[in-house]
């Protein structure tokens, strides 16, 4: 069964699936609503970050501060001479599809075939009478809250301030100063390309990429009390009361496999010029509401408390704060509560309208991020994602959702044509080929890179399958269906049957495959793929049902799904077994918790006596194994498990090694909060999936849900439990929980129905029955009695 689908079948295939009105790309729009009340200053610690120094502009991936509105986003430096922007379109990728294979049936992967993530521009405002040398009181500010980061300072006498918001409601990055006590503004505004364009002029450049791709940007400058105007390749400003800096750019990728991925009609240039233009016929105070009024829309929806912290701890700034934590080992529990919102500020700015975030989100310093800024379908971008759904952001899942949808056709036509390619060690040994699947690493053209990974469908499907279990949206279930469906297709054209030694019973196996990213190359029946096929054939099921479809294909799925091997623990070793053998083939101390996906994210191993005693036993002398120092998101990995554990001390201990602050490129957080992942001695990289990873955990020590069960705190550590709240918390199976708790117990939890209709709601050995309309609510107050 080979595949290869006609010209006319792609196309049916795109149109049935979305792709071809899937995400938003870089297109015109309507001129926004414009709120008329300002909004109201932030004054709660716990959304506010500070520092009193700017970023180092060759440090500006752990120094410079991150703003975006889910497409357009932009490191600053806040320096007072000179702000320095790096600016990013989600889509400014080089390469393409990359489908011819190398000698060993794999990828290629490089900057050229296979692409990468690249910056925008590059945006500077040279103040040369600001030197910082020149001023005192320098302060910068990222508020949460409303998006947007402030610098100020003082010299001779006068207050300077700047903002910087990225506004997605007009499409467009803000930059305005303003002063205080009769100061002047004179200067130059600069725009450059990154891949060396020839500029239109100084307000605007354009250009194309090898793959293709168009790019554009464009910026403008309007101050009062002075001179604005164009010199040569710069905007000069003279003696300005303010300025207001507005940049607009993007590229002309599509969302459309069947045009490549491209819209050969549109001009970014042009219409980057335009959004500009529309934009700066309203003052900065204007542009400034309307942004704060979208992003707090979506940041005010969830909320979280930990504790108080102390006044010495509050005094401090973010830097020191954070090394004060690691240096006296005294819990900051609004420090931690401001890390898990900074994260959710970064979900609002780097995934709303474009494509979703890869390892480093929206944000770069240079044109070569490692492994290219891409998508890892073996655990970096599913967590990226974990914590929207868990942190009351479930709209910006839908770039995830959207990214795929759109695939769906090339990932099927790349699969049809190559996956059973006779140099592929991981072909399907029966000869036949169905569905899609993908690689280790994907791009937005359609391409992957690397190596063939034909377990990832089935995680990508269990991850966009659980954002329906919390959303509870049929529209959702529907878009994603022919993925589910056509993932389901290839692995019944994949599984092997076995019989299991000294038995005569017959089981279905994986194929040859790796356990991400250790171990035998070709090892057959590993227990990273068994689990997540084992949950993309119960997640179609339920999917079929629930959209009456396709029953007797669903009843296929099912029978195939009570015949897969499930692993067991090692006589060995103690431990789950990894690869069908009782011996440890890798790495004891791994970053990878490949075999331990059927306990996180998957519900399959529960310590609750519905998972045999020796499996959840085999799965925690696994995960010890593993042990408490790794790597960033390996690390908020481990704290998952362990809050799925009920472990809270293991679980808590995982999130406070995260929050260590880095130095000389060593693992931890940055100046900026970024986190940073060390790959070799004095050189580390940010990865953003630890940034979101880590708060997910902490979410999941406080609630665990899944569909027709929600259990309060079931990980709390002793460092939160004097008193703490969440509010806005969705939980698996259509719900919203908000939730306080007062030494260590529950003291209320209102649960309303999103679309659910009926749970359990636990605490310890208590638990209560909740049945709800959509839209209902109720309120427990007795559950730790």
């Amino acid at each position: 069964m080979d595949i290869h689908p006609s010209r006319r079948g792609f196309l049916t295939l795109a149109a049935a699936t979305g792709a071809l009105a899937g995400l938003p790309a870089f297109t015109a729009s309507a001129a926004p609503q414009r709120p008329a009340d300002a909004p109201a200053a932030t004054t709660d610690p716990r959304h506010l970050l500070w520092w009193q120094a700017p970023a180092d502009d060759h440090s500006m991936i752990e120094q410079g501060l991150p703003v975006g509105n889910g497409r357009l986003g932009a490191l600053a430096s806040n320096d007072p001479g000179r702000e320095l922007l790096l600016v990013t379109d989600a889509t400014m990728w080089t390469g393409g599809l990359n489908d011819t294979l190398d000698a060993d049936g794999q990828f290629p992967y490089g900057r050229e075939d296979f692409g990468s993530l690249t910056l925008l521009a590059r945006l500077t405002v040279d103040l040369p009478d600001h030197d910082l040398s020149a001023v005192t009181g320098y302060r910068r500010t990222l508020d949460l809250a409303q998006g947007v980061v402030t610098t100020s300072y003082v010299r001779s006498g006068v207050t300077y301030r700047r903002e910087l918001f990225a506004s997605r409601p007009d499409d467009v990055l803000v930059l305005h100063l303003t002063q205080n006590g009769g100061g002047r503004y004179t200067g130059t505004v600069t725009l450059d390309g990154t891949h060396g364009e020839t500029p239109s002029g100084a307000e605007s450049f354009a250009g194309a990429l090898p793959g293709g791709l168009r790019y554009g940007a464009a910026i403008t400058a309007y101050g009062s009390g002075g001179s604005v105007r164009v010199d040569g390749t710069r905007i000069t400003f003279t003696g300005c009361k303010d300025l207001t800096v507005v940049l607009s750019g993007g590229t002309n990728y599509a969302p459309d496999a069947a045009t490549h991925y491209r819209d050969p009609s549109l001009d970014p240039e042009a219409l980057a010029r335009t959004k500009v233009r529309a934009a700066a016929r309203n003052s900065a105070d204007t542009l400034l509401r309307t942004h704060v009024a979208d992003h707090r829309a979506l940041y005010d929806a969830f909320d979280i408390s930990l504790g108080t912290s102390t006044a010495q701890q509050r005094a401090l700034d973010t830097w020191e704060r954070l090394r004060a934590r690691a240096r006296d080992g005294v819990p900051d529990p609004e420090l931690e509560a401001a890390y898990l919102q900074f994260s959710r500020y970064l979900m609002i700015s780097g995934s709303r309208g474009s494509l979703p975030m890869g390892l480093q989100g929206l944000w770069l310093d240079g044109n070569d991020p490692d492994w290219m800024g891409d998508y890892h379908t073996d655990i970096n971008i599913q967590m990226n994602y974990w914590m929207a759904d868990r942190a009351g952001l479930s709209s910006c899942f839908d770039a995830l959702t959207d990214y795929c949808v759109a695939q769906l056709p090339s990932w099927t036509d790349v699969t049809r044509r190559l996956f059973n390619d006779s140099r592929n060690r991981y072909r399907n040994s029966s000869g036949k080929n169905a569905g899609w699947t993908v690689a280790i690493s994907t791009n937005p053209h359609g391409g992957g890179g690397w190596w063939w990974h034909p377990a990832g469908n089935a995680w990508l499907c269990n991850t966009l399958f659980e954002h329906y279990e919390f959303t509870r949206s049929r529209g959702h279930l529907e878009r994603i269906y022919p993925l589910l469906k056509g993932a389901c297709e290839f692995w019944e054209a994949r599984l092997l049957t076995t019989t299991l030694p000294g038995t005569s019973r017959e089981v279905l196996i994986a194929d040859s495959d790796w356990s991400p990213e250790q171990g035998p190359l070709d090892a057959k029946g590993i227990t990273y793929a068994q689990e997540l096929v084992r949950a993309l054939f119960g997640n179609y099921a339920t999917a079929a049902a629930e959209l009456g479809r396709d029953r007797g294909y669903a009843d296929t799925v099912a029978g195939l799904r009570d015949r897969l091997y499930l692993p067991v623990v090692s006589p060995t070793t103690g431990w789950l077994e990894e690869w069908m053998s009782p011996d440890n083939l890798g790495e004891t101390t791994h970053r990878h918790l490949s075999p331990l996906v059927g306990l996180f994210p998957g519900d399959r191993i529960r310590p609750d006596g519905s998972t045999p005693a020796d499996i959840v036993a085999g799965a925690a002398a696994l995960l010890t194994a593993r042990g408490m120092e790794s790597f960033g998101w390996a690390n908020a990995w481990r704290s998952l498990c362990w809050a799925r554990l009920k472990n809270p001390d293991k679980a808590y201990q995982l999130v406070v090694n995260n929050l260590r602050p880095s130095s000389g490129g060593s693992n931890g957080t940055a100046p900026n909060l970024f986190d940073i992942y060390q790959v070799e001695r004095g050189r580390g990289i940010f990865q953003i999936d630890a940034n979101f990873g880590t708060p997910a955990a902490m979410v999941e020590m406080l609630v665990y849900s899944r569909p027709g069960h929600v259990e309060l705190l079931p990980a709390l550590p002793d460092a939160w439990s004097a008193a703490g709240a969440l509010t806005g918390a969705p939980v698996r199976g259509g719900f919203v929980l908000d939730l306080a708790w007062r030494d260590g117990r529950p003291t209320e939890a209102r649960l309303r129905s999103v679309g659910g209709r009926t749970t359990e709601v636990a605490y310890g050995s208590r638990s209560r029955t909740v049945t709800l309309k959509p839209g209902e609510s109720v309120t427990l107050k007795d559950l730790a009695r």
